[in-house]
């Protein structure tokens, strides 16, 4: 059954006054091998039978396995009052709150979200509604355009790919120019940005660059050295935009005091559960000096006619949502359930819950790094970590997928995650949090140790067959 409020005849009336004779019409200029086809759709079911059907799909899930899976989404314990207060329906809303008067509880749990991340990041203004961490890291790096008036920027290939990738689509379109940093192949600082690379980067006289792009940690789980990068932007006359993982925050230095002008990240380690990839939470923050510049939903308290405390939108023009040529970005729904989602999550854990979420994921992982060199599989940089690294595995992509069967998704093989770069071939890139048990890093270990065939194995965490219970 259609549910659309227009008639047969209303659409005809439509396409007679436009000149058209069909809606497919409306779309001529589009190829036509570009258009969508027609949903392939089996025939309506009951829903008795549909229920059936769908719990089988569902039962192919693989639910079971001890997950070392990072690479910008993490798994967290989530505290049972996020989810609770998102299932209240006055939150659902995605319309951005232009009535200040009609809309003070979205406006304030903005307003609680902002304010928490300033203090994380400890920058002075944070904006709301970002989609993910790409496209705040896009964001991010046009900012630093628009502030400087130039139109380079660097970004380190330590920057997950992803991220690079969604900067240089906001780019290609048009006049601005995107060149990679690389990293340091070895020595103590591999896999880390290089910064004489940086330097020889900056110092084109007739290239100015905007602004200078890294991540901590960055793609390999490596730390950086972020204060002698912005350093070294700071003398060129460019900007200094950090990518940063907010729970790493409540441990390692926040941005603001390292010299970064502005913070981009993914939200999702602040209660958000990692889905199929999303829905997530961008996180951007700044200077007091950007704040004219930043997009998204910048929400201020204030008091009303009768000296109540409000809240409403602040340094926003409308134009933002309804003026395509006039608008900082293309943001445009109000995406503030996720927001709130890190909102409660940082209210309920607090900054000493959060310390131990960072801590413990980092104790995890050095207990991890030990039981997987002790089975031959050390790690592929020296550098310091926090709670992700890579290690050395011989045809990891081969080895990952057979670790499977042994209930262990071993992280992601780096060949997969960048591939073509042949230094990254035989890597995978690992991670625990705190939700990691030493059962299940046992269990990777012994598994691991099993399919590479050395002559030293740790002993099944078990003692029965691959795949016994943990």
């Amino acid at each position: 059954m259609a549910y659309g409020p227009h008639t047969p005849a209303d659409r005809a009336r439509m396409l007679s006054a436009l000149g058209v004779s069909s809606i497919d019409e409306l779309f001529s200029d589009i190829p036509a091998d570009l258009r969508p086809s027609a949903l392939d759709l089996p025939p309506a079911e009951p829903e008795l039978v549909l229920a059936d059907r769908l719990r089988r799909l569902a039962a192919r899930n693989r639910v079971d396995l001890a997950s070392f899976l990072g690479a910008g989404v993490y798994r967290h314990y989530t505290p049972a009052a996020v989810d609770q207060v998102l299932l209240r329906s006055e939150w659902y809303t995605a319309y951005t709150p232009y009535q200040p008067e009609v809309s003070q509880g979205t406006l304030q749990s903005i307003y609680e979200y902002e304010s928490l991340i300033a203090e994380l990041t400890a920058l002075d203004v944070v904006s709301a509604s970002h989609y993910d961490g790409a496209a705040a890291t896009a964001e991010a790096a046009l900012m630093t355009c628009r502030a400087t008036r130039r139109e380079r920027v660097l970004i380190s290939r330590g920057v997950h790919r992803q991220y690079r990738e969604t900067v240089r689509t906001y780019f290609d379109g048009g006049e601005l120019a995107l060149d990679d940093i690389p990293l340091v192949t070895e020595g103590p600082a591999a896999g880390t940005t290089d910064l004489a690379a940086l330097e020889r980067l900056l110092a084109d006289p007739s290239r100015p660059v905007a602004g200078v792009v890294v991540a901590q940690p960055n793609e390999l789980g490596l730390l950086e050295p972020m204060a002698e990068v912005g350093r070294i932007a700071h003398a060129a006359g460019a900007l200094f935009a950090a990518v940063v993982e907010p729970v790493s925050l409540a441990v390692l230095e926040p941005p603001g005091r390292y010299g970064a002008d502005i913070a981009a990240g993914e939200g999702q380690s602040l209660g958000i559960a990692p889905g199929y990839g999303g829905p997530f939470l961008g996180i951007l923050a700044a200077t007091d000096a950007l704040v004219r510049q930043i997009p998204g939903r910048l929400v201020g308290m204030t008091t009303d006619v009768e000296g109540r405390r409000a809240f409403v939108m602040t340094l926003r023009a409308r134009e933002q949502d309804i003026r395509r040529e006039k608008a900082a970005s293309n943001i445009c729904t109000n995406q503030a359930l996720l927001a709130l989602a890190a909102s409660v999550y940082l209210a309920t854990v607090g900054p000493h819950g959060l310390r131990d979420v960072a801590a413990m994921g980092a104790a995890r992982a050095a207990e991890l790094e030990a039981a997987l060199a002790a089975v031959g599989a050390p790690r592929l940089h020296p550098g310091p970590y926090l709670n992700e690294f890579a290690v050395r595995v011989p045809d990891a992509v081969a080895v990952h997928r057979r670790l499977l069967g042994h209930g262990v998704l071993a992280g992601i093989p780096l060949a997969e995650l960048e591939p073509g770069d042949p230094d990254l071939a035989d890597g995978l890139l690992v991670c625990a949090t705190e939700v990691t048990s030493s059962d299940e890093i046992g269990l990777f270990a012994w598994a691991l140790g099993e399919e590479l065939g050395g002559e030293e194995r740790s002993a099944s965490p078990t003692g029965s067959s691959p795949g016994g219970s943990r």
